[in-house]
């Protein structure tokens, strides 16, 4: 009986439970059904044309941009290949003769004429030989005049039959044996001054001379495999450069009719310009493994911007555009139907012009058809621009620079 009344009386309990559990969901429905219906009245109104934002078009939003006037001259063609420095001559100054190093009369990383003394080795020894030689000379030649009376005095006796013809034919040979005697003794004598001379070692070529390789004090001879010194000469001085086989025809008519044409070169970042000059001959044969072939430039090299074994760009000049319309290469659009530019009109609105470009050297191209000289083009900020877009110019240029003329 007692449970029975403990589970009636906890029955209002349950129920309470169980309506305070639906009430908690009718209350969350009812939060997201608000939601959803002001989501969807936001959305209706931006629908509205009295409530939409309205949209700027491009055409009529003036975009910035940077534009350069086309200008009319001429434009110098030049053919680019990588090269080195190379000098006319490098001399590995090196002793004629066995000898001790006496004196070193030149500093490294001298400039040095031709003929100018660089060395000296101990002379002693030569000059003894020389000696000796000259009196085997005096010896031979006091012989030699003695047996040519006796040769006298012999024909004499022979014409008044006196002698015989033997005794006259071997006094003449005996003369003719002490002949090649001086001849002998004048060899030694020159051998000997000449090795004298080679004591005295003097620069053959003008040029810069690189580290000393040997000490004074030191003996040196003739066979040794490294010299003394060497002498590069740097004016003038000539550069080494390749260009594709497909140039080969722009450049040997050139050099057929006795043509020099000219050769520019600069450093290694093209930023500076070294020396000038013009080129001097073609190799002889086309490279197979690369495809290219060398050319050789001469340079007079007075600034001696030039240095041996250096690396340089090397333009060679294949021909010069007279009047013809250029323009910056960066103005330059591509598209399916060819390449174009964005040309600015009077009202500050562009059109798309069609071109046919020309060569293109140094960051700007010649216009072969397309453009007058005048016409502004956009050089940056074309990315953003359509036919008939208005834009606002940031910046005006000239158009000319680089190597046109």
């Amino acid at each position: 009986m007692d449970e029975k009344n403990r589970d009636i009386s906890e029955l209002p309990k349950r129920r309470r439970g169980f309506l305070l559990r639906y009430w908690w969901i009718i209350l969350v429905v009812v939060v997201l059904a608000g939601a959803g219906t002001f989501a969807y009245w936001g959305k209706s109104e931006n629908k509205q044309p009295g409530t939409a934002k309205k949209e700027i078009s491009p055409l009529a939003r003036a975009i910035p941009v940077m534009a350069v006037a086309a200008k009319e001259g001429d434009m110098k063609i030049f053919l680019n290949g990588l090269g080195s420095v190379t000098p006319i001559n490098t001399v590995t100054i090196k002793s004629r003769v066995d000898g001790q190093l006496m004196e070193v009369l030149f500093r490294e990383g001298q400039i040095v004429a031709s003929g100018q003394l660089l060395v000296r080795i101990d002379p002693r020894p030569f000059e003894v030989q020389l000696t000796q030689a000259e009196g085997q000379m005096a010896r031979d030649q006091a012989i030699l005049k003695n047996v040519r009376d006796d040769l006298e005095r012999y024909r004499t006796l022979w014409k008044q039959d006196l002698i015989q013809k033997q005794m006259l034919d071997t006094q003449e040979a005996l003369v003719r044996q002490y002949e090649g005697t001086i001849k002998t003794d004048q060899g030694l004598i020159d051998n000997a001054r000449l090795q004298l001379t080679y004591s005295r070692i003097t620069a053959p070529v003008s040029g810069r001379i690189g580290l000393r390789l040997v000490d004074p004090g030191n003996i040196v001879h003739a066979a040794d495999p490294n010299g003394l010194l060497v002498i590069t000469q740097l004016q003038p001085i000539t550069v080494i450069f390749s260009l594709p086989e497909d140039s080969l025809a722009r450049v040997l008519p050139q050099l057929k009719a006795g043509q020099r044409p000219q050769v520019e070169v600069y450093d290694r970042e093209q930023s500076k310009k070294l020396a000038s000059g013009f080129l001097l001959t073609v190799d002889n044969q086309i490279d197979p493994n690369t495809g290219t072939f060398k050319l050789k430039a001469m340079f007079e090299n007075k600034n001696q911007q030039l240095f041996p074994n250096q690396f340089v760009n090397a333009s060679l000049l294949v021909n010069v555009k007279h009047n013809t319309i250029i323009i910056p290469a960066a103005a330059i659009q591509r598209g399916s139907q060819g390449p174009y530019v964005y040309s600015v009109k009077a009202d500050r609105t562009v059109e798309i012009r069609p071109i046919t470009v020309g060569e293109i050297q140094g960051g700007e191209a010649s216009i072969d058809q397309g453009l007058s000289a005048g016409a502004l083009v956009v050089v940056d900020g074309a990315e953003r621009l359509r036919e008939g877009a208005k834009v606002e110019l940031k910046g005006q240029g000239n158009g000319r620079g680089g190597r046109s003329g």
